[in-house]
């Protein structure tokens, strides 16, 4: 029996990919745990992100929150339309860049997150007791690395392998 996936004999590969699924996999039971919170509050993951992002930045434009949330532009112009409908951010043009929409909380808004972010916070940890202090500092360290390596250009197989 190999235990290399199909057509994948390379070792770092292979650890590669058990170590992928194992991301995902525990970030999935994350989120999990974190949806229903979310949704006795009438939020999507995205929209409580935004809500944190401004709670913490100040107003930001929205091009800065979809960098930050890691969304689309369309998906961000809905996510903030859903918002605006509820009360709880404002938009605004900025001045001297009229293609630049500012986002705000509302009153309404900074009341909502205030009351929810503790709770988030507390329920984020609790699906993340499994380890300890000492190790989610390690594990921060290494996805920051995993996702700064990850953002980086291709090699020069993998350009070519993908027509760039």
């Amino acid at each position: 029996m190999s235990t290399s996936p199909f057509g994948v004999s390379d070792p770092a590969v292979v650890e590669a990919l058990r170590v992928y699924v194992k991301l995902l996999r525990a970030a999935k039971a994350v989120v999990l745990r974190l949806e229903p919170g979310l949704a006795r509050a009438g939020l999507t993951s995205t929209q409580l992100g935004v809500l944190e992002a401004i709670l913490h930045k100040g107003p930001l434009t929205q091009r800065e929150l979809g960098r930050k949330v890691l969304t689309s532009a369309g998906n961000m112009t809905d996510v903030i339309d859903k918002l605006e409908r509820r009360g709880l951010v404002a938009r605004s043009r900025q001045p001297g860049d009229r293609r630049a929409v500012r986002v705000e909380l509302t009153a309404e808004g900074q009341r909502n997150i205030e009351a929810l972010f503790p709770t988030h916070a507390g329920r984020i940890a609790a699906a993340m007791g499994g380890l300890s202090i000492a190790e989610l500092q390690a594990i921060g360290v290494l996805l920051r690395k995993l996702g700064l390596a990850a953002a980086m250009p291709g090699s020069p197989e993998e350009d070519a392998a993908e027509g760039r």
